[in-house]
């Protein structure tokens, strides 16, 4: 009778039939049918919010993204490559082509962020594949530095690069005018003004973290009475770097709570485990030919999980149907659950019951 939810189809039964418990026995039927499944899914509230491990020291740990699709400057730049410190957010945005390998992307890090900060020790990415090419993996393994993966289409585990993002394109439209493509002049600005700022986690500036006071400005260059001058005594500067590295942290560790209780209200927590079969969802940014129409089923399965990463995170065995990666978030699986619904009454024959038909039916070939 169309497909329709729980409610509309019991309301249909109800007119033309009773017996006992209706209600759970629609209810299961709705939750198992297929139909339905391929033509409603959707991403799932699946999976609580698990923020990464927070770091105690600048540059140990680090994430890495690109900005794309920009107008191309004289000097034939389109993008931005995006890196930033998880500890003290302090950024770097470096000006590139959408076209640069992934050896070109190693030597702008190397040459933009190693010689400034040293190596890290881990470094959280997307699944681009400048990131996912054998010469970066291999180069990182060589130097000991581990790359974290975010799962496919799931941008929130490197979700410090995201807000970043964001924040770089809206201020490089607060600056820039009729001429967009000058952006990349204004890139050295926006990025002194944002580690200049306050972040709303850490509620110190990224070059306060870093180095231990904010650095000259227009504004600072007027003179100031004796008595307000920042002291240079070594001990007392090693001091005041420690207290601003552990009272960020714990600023840090608070904003992530809080966030955690925020975000964890429309969210409950579904675990796998290995074996279990599932529907993934189709997601249009990552199966574009499976969606390219309206009509087209939104899911597909059911699929095994083979392990699981973590509580939100999960390797399925796609039996070679798609050339995606076989990570998927638990927001993206459903729970198959097979169709052995035993129905008391049997629409074909009025009046009778399946399970006293079943032991005729025995009782008659013996």
């Amino acid at each position: 009778m169309g497909h329709f939810g729980v409610s509309k189809t019991l309301k249909v039964m109800q007119d033309h039939f009773h017996w006992s418990y209706m209600k759970r026995d629609v209810e299961r039927m709705c939750e198992r049918c297929p139909t339905c499944k391929q033509a409603k899914a959707k991403s799932q509230p699946h999976g609580l919010y698990t923020p990464l491990p927070i770091p105690s020291h600048p540059w140990n740990d680090i994430s890495m993204d690109f900005v794309v699709g920009l107008p191309r400057t004289r000097t034939g730049k389109d993008s931005i490559f995006v890196v930033v410190d998880r500890f003290s957010k302090m950024a770097h945005f470096i000006p590139c082509h959408k076209t640069d390998d992934a050896m070109h992307i190693a030597n702008l890090f190397f040459k933009e962020i190693v010689r400034l900060h040293g190596m890290p020790k881990t470094i959280v990415s997307d699944r681009d594949t400048k990131f996912l090419s054998y010469f970066w993996k291999t180069l990182w393994s060589k130097l000991g530095t581990k790359l974290l993966f975010s799962t496919t289409c799931h941008p929130q585990t490197d979700g410090q690069t995201e807000v970043v993002n964001r924040t770089l394109s809206t201020l490089l439209r607060a600056l820039i005018k009729k001429n967009l493509k000058t952006w990349e002049d204004f890139l050295p600005h926006v990025e002194f003004a944002y580690n200049h700022s306050m972040h709303s986690a850490s509620k110190f500036s990224p070059f306060q973290i870093v180095y231990g006071f904010n650095p000259t400005t227009p504004l600072d260059l007027m003179p100031l009475p004796l008595n307000e001058r920042v002291s240079l005594d070594g001990k007392k500067k090693a001091e005041l770097v420690q207290q601003i590295h552990e009272q960020a942290k714990k600023n840090i560790e608070e904003k992530t709570r809080q966030y955690t209780k925020q975000a964890n209200k429309s969210r409950k927590e579904l675990i796998f485990n290995e074996g279990d079969l599932v529907w993934i969802h189709l997601r249009k940014e990552r199966f574009p030919k499976e969606r390219k129409s309206k009509l087209m089923p939104r899911i597909d399965g059911p699929f095994k999980v083979l392990k699981r990463i973590n509580n939100n995170a999960y390797s399925l065995d796609l039996q070679g149907k798609y050339n995606v990666s076989n990570s998927f978030n638990v927001a993206d699986l459903i729970p198959f659950i097979a169709d052995n619904t035993d129905l008391r009454s049997n629409p074909f024959q009025l009046g009778e019951d399946d399970v006293i038909m079943e032991s005729l039916d025995h009782g008659a070939t013996e």
